[in-house]
């Protein structure tokens, strides 16, 4: 009996969880990585990126929009 009362509470909690989950900014972007070459790029590290890695990452868009610095703010 106490197992079902548990089960029944883990149940509510998620479905709970689950609801806020899908309206988080997180959730509404479709995936981590932009596409394979992003992926493989992150997976190998950042810190021996080529004239090539470049190239990719600015025709295919991997770090979105940019953001102008200002100073002061």
């Amino acid at each position: 009996m106490k197992k079902l009362i548990v089960l029944i509470f883990m149940v509510l909690f998620l479905a709970s969880c689950s609801q806020h989950f899908s309206k988080s900014e997180f959730a509404q972007h479709d995936t981590m990585y932009r596409n394979w070459d992003h992926m493989k790029f992150s997976l190998a590290g950042p810190d021996v990126a080529t004239s090539q890695d470049v190239e990719k990452s600015m025709d295919q868009q991997w770090w979105g929009i940019d953001v102008p610095y200002v100073p002061g703010q």
